[in-house]
């Protein structure tokens, strides 16, 4: 087989198979596929010459001078990456972007030095919008959505349940001024493709009602698909009422012990410990006005203190004395009003497990 075709699209992402993007850097980072590799064909630099080429003088003029440019040393150096990518990866594909010159270019390469490696017909384009028909596709079935103050555990039932899909892991954020994660955000297009691969593949275990998280339209820097957003708005809601005190802990675990925890262990110590002190007043001060400045500096200076006590080894309570306020007095009455705008869809109110315990009998 030296082409995929589109009734094999649905196994690529099934089976997480290894793929070659031969497209430039530049294309690449700005969106591609969780199992993607870029090894491409023509650099940024060589692409954007190649491309004023067509426009001035044609399409052979243009391969004329990519040929000129990926040609010797250069040739070979890239060519010795796609051989070893695929020797490690016999079950893999090649792609470009539209699955033309620049895919066949490398397929034909490859078969020159005795590796017969398939391409894919369609290339990034066709796989992409595969993914964006499963995203719509997740808007059109039955939902629930999770609701609930901060710190209910909103997050955590939804990775609990097999039919859960979690758009902040997606977008690798918590979806508030302090969610940023230490893994850092991705593109819209990547939060977008990782989301369609894990419900393609909940949809293959045969669930086909989902349950989604109480969101607004943005997660950090990523949007909610529109068609999936819009659905939302209908959903019916069952809301987490579980007691301050376990929300405080779960809050304080989130924020506080485990940032702390992933900053130190990616950076080290010192570096760590100041990228971890960053990321909590940098979420403070996004939330500066909304607090208002006298709030938003006492709450500044319990900060400090709880930073200060933390770094002298005096453990992470010490954060309680700006959590508790902050929940009480800004994050509690945001969302209570938030969700008393959607009242009339509310079907359902309990604790963690009594919440839980609903949406696994089938309520649809």
């Amino acid at each position: 087989m030296s082409e995929l075709h589109c009734a094999d699209y649905r196994r690529i992402f099934l089976n997480d198979t290894p793929l070659i993007d031969v497209r430039a850097p530049v294309e690449f980072e700005q969106g591609a596929f969780p199992t993607s590799v870029n090894i491409a064909l023509m650099n940024d630099d060589e692409r954007k010459a190649v491309g004023t080429c067509y426009k001035q003088h044609g399409q052979q003029a243009a391969i004329t001078l990519g040929q000129r440019l990926v040609s010797g040393s250069v040739r070979e150096a890239r060519l010795a990456q796609w051989l070893d990518f695929c020797r490690q990866h016999p079950q893999g594909f090649l792609y470009c972007m539209r699955g033309g010159l620049r895919s066949h270019i490398t397929q034909q390469w490859l078969k020159e030095d005795g590796q017969d490696y398939p391409l894919i017909t369609g290339g990034y384009k066709a796989l992409r919008n595969f993914l964006i028909s499963i995203n719509q596709q997740l808007a059109e079935q039955p939902m629930h959505i999770v609701g609930g103050n901060t710190g209910s555990g909103k997050t955590l039932l939804i990775r609990e349940l097999p039919f859960g899909v979690d758009l902040e892991g997606a977008a690798r954020h918590r979806g508030s001024s302090f969610g940023r994660t230490v893994a850092g955000q991705d593109t819209q297009i990547n939060f977008e493709n990782v989301l369609a691969i894990d419900v393609l593949k909940k949809q293959h275990a045969g669930m086909n009602r989902w349950v989604l998280e109480d969101e607004g339209r943005t997660i950090g820097s990523n949007h909610v698909p529109i068609e999936i957003f819009e659905a939302m708005q209908k959903a019916r809601i069952v809301v987490i009422d579980d007691p301050f005190d376990v929300r405080l802990a779960r809050l304080k675990e989130e924020y506080v012990d485990a940032m702390c925890r992933g900053f130190i262990q990616r950076d080290g110590e010192e570096e760590g410990w100041q990228n971890f002190s960053s990321y909590l007043h940098q979420g403070m001060f996004a939330i500066r006005k909304r607090l208002g400045l006298e709030r938003h500096q006492s709450l500044s200076n319990e900060l400090n203190s709880a930073l200060e006590l933390h770094r002298r080894g005096g453990g992470s309570d010490g954060h309680e004395r700006w959590l508790v306020p902050l929940l009480r007095e800004y994050y509690d009455p945001m969302y209570i009003y938030q969700l008393g705008r959607k009242a009339e869809r509310i079907i359902f109110r309990g604790d963690y497990a009594a919440v839980r315990d609903y949406l696994l009998c089938d309520n649809s």
